[in-house]
């Protein structure tokens, strides 16, 4: 395929991505279904363009930046406090599926070596982080359960992909050391976070001496390829890598960002992501014309299809299974979690054992198996078929069953909760003050004194303090930029107390970002008017 063609397919693709997102709206069904739906019609349509998908390729180009925005969204507080759930599901659901897969697969197909079933396991027990959010941002769910979730997504690829490096080693060697893999999968894992957090810290320094808006958001896209494909070539887990970075960015995000490169960032890396993962999805359908092509004899594909379907099946039951347990035993055996955290309500545990849409990763893995490895074909049929049952039928019904279980009945979006609505009010409040005593002490300034004077009726009313309207005033030039500079100064001084009153705790992160919105559109139009 020639340059120009691969443009015009991309373009082609593009505009399918449009045309599904739309007709996801109007069926009010998830975009990732019709995605994938999409390029399924597509992959059968004649004369369509056969799509070779190198699996390095799609690992490396779509995956960081993805999971870099899921992580810099990510709620830190709300992470780090969850970090128990998220690690039974993300590593000890991740290995259960993995054995109960394999197993199963074994049990179905004797002649397969225990090594091959266990690789397919692994391929296929990560939910995946860009299936996750494509779902979840849909849906109205409980903030301690929208936590768990992303979460969760954020550090399964890690730990299901480690599993299949592992399961490939044994099949191609011909031998398994249970201490040296286990030794490898902290030495992996823990090499990712820490060549994260060095990015990360890199990144967050270099950010406010770059100086210019569009020179610090091209910086953030390269800083989640340059995390990822770093901690690949050092052999370490480049998803933890990238998945650190991102978190540590977004933590210190509102001191080291401007106003206008936060607003301008935010939509940039809205629009990539929705591109992204359109591609994705549609690209998963498309390849099922290679998977069709690799299968010569279409009566061996018939056989195979119902394997798919039971397989699809046990992966969706083996979430479920370990939810259960994973949650009652612990509250059980230990008296103190039980005091400090309540049982979750068998309503959230149905809908956590229910997301386990896989995607991606599930794909690339299972294209990355050597072309002598025992029955790549079979793994690589069977692992499109769970990607396609767990995104069609759980990605499709999930919406439902959140309704049915009346988790939704907030009618929020995720991200909001009551939990921080009698935090906003004093946190408002702390904020308006600092602005008005900032006006309050340079009114007494020799020089800015008139000025600052003549503003402390605005800032009294924002504050709450006098119901008296602010009279503006003054037609030189100079007076107006020193109101502004004024004004300014006052707006730092509350960004700087609400992020005083973030780092002590008072407030939540959604509380934070609520207010310093307002107070970054206040800058930015002030700094417009300065031009």
């Amino acid at each position: 395929m020639s340059p120009v063609h691969v443009l015009e397919l991309v373009l082609m693709l593009l505009a399918v991505a449009l045309a599904l997102a739309l007709a996801a709206r109007a069926l009010r069904i998830p975009p990732a279904a019709a995605y994938v739906l999409g390029g399924m019609a597509l992959a059968v349509t004649p004369g369509a363009p056969a799509v070779d998908l190198d699996p390095d390729l799609v690992m490396a180009l779509f995956l960081p930046p993805l999971l870099q925005s899921s992580a810099f969204f990510t709620v830190w507080r709300d992470f780090r406090a969850n970090l128990r759930p998220i690690l039974l599901l993300a590593v000890g659901c991740v290995g259960f599926t993995t054995l109960v897969a394999g197993a199963v697969l074994k049990l179905l197909v004797p002649a397969l070596p225990w090594a091959a079933c266990f690789a397919f396991g692994a391929i296929v027990s990560p939910p995946d982080a860009v299936s996750a959010s494509a779902v979840l941002e849909r849906l109205h769910l409980p903030r301690r359960l929208v936590s768990v979730l992303e979460g969760e997504s954020l550090v399964n690829d890690a730990s299901g992909l480690v599993l299949f490096r592992f399961a490939v080693a044994a099949v191609l060697t011909g031998g398994f050391n249970a201490w040296e893999a286990a030794g490898s999968f902290a030495v992996v894992g823990l090499g990712g976070i820490a060549l994260g957090y060095l990015f990360g810290r890199a990144v967050v320094w270099s950010m406010p001496r770059l100086g210019d808006t569009r020179l610090e958001i091209v910086a953030s896209f390269l800083s989640a390829w340059a995390s990822y494909l770093a901690a690949e070539a050092l052999g370490v887990s480049g998803v933890l890598a990238t998945v650190t970075c991102g978190l540590l960015m977004g933590w210190y995000q509102h001191a080291a960002l401007s106003a206008r490169t936060r607003m301008e960032a935010q939509a940039t890396w809205g629009s990539v992501v929705f591109v992204l993962e359109a591609l994705v999805f549609i690209l998963i359908g498309l390849s099922l014309r290679g998977v069709l092509l690799r299968v010569s004899d279409h009566r061996l594909l018939l056989t195979w299809l119902p394997l798919g379907a039971v397989l699809s099946v046990v992966v969706m039951l083996a979430r479920m299974v370990w939810v259960f347990p994973a949650t009652y035993l612990p509250h059980l055996l230990l008296p103190g979690l039980r005091a400090r955290e309540p049982i979750p309500p068998v309503a959230m545990l149905l809908v956590v054992g229910w997301s386990g849409m896989r995607g991606v990763v599930s794909l690339a893995a299972a294209l990355a198996l050597p072309g002598s490895f025992p029955g790549r074909d079979l793994i690589l049929v069977l692992t499109f078929c769970v990607i396609l049952a767990t995104v069609l039928v759980q990605g499709t019904t999930l919406g439902p069953m959140v309704r049915a279980l009346g988790l939704d009945a907030a009618g929020g979006h995720q991200r909001k909760g009551p939990a921080t609505a009698p935090q906003e009010a004093p946190a408002r409040a702390a904020v308006d003050a600092a602005m008005l005593a900032l006006i309050e002490t340079r009114a007494t300034d020799p020089l800015e004194g008139a000025i600052a004077q003549d503003l402390l009726a605005e800032y009294r009313n924002r504050a709450g303090w006098s119901t008296r309207a602010h009279r503006s005033g003054g037609a030189a030039n100079a007076e107006h930029m020193a109101r502004r500079v004024l004004r300014l100064d006052a707006i730092r001084a509350g960004r700087a107390r609400l992020l005083d009153l973030h780092r002590d705790g008072s407030i939540h992160d959604e509380v934070l970002m609520t207010l310093e919105r307002e107070l970054d559109l206040e800058e930015l139009r002030l700094l417009d008017r300065q031009r």
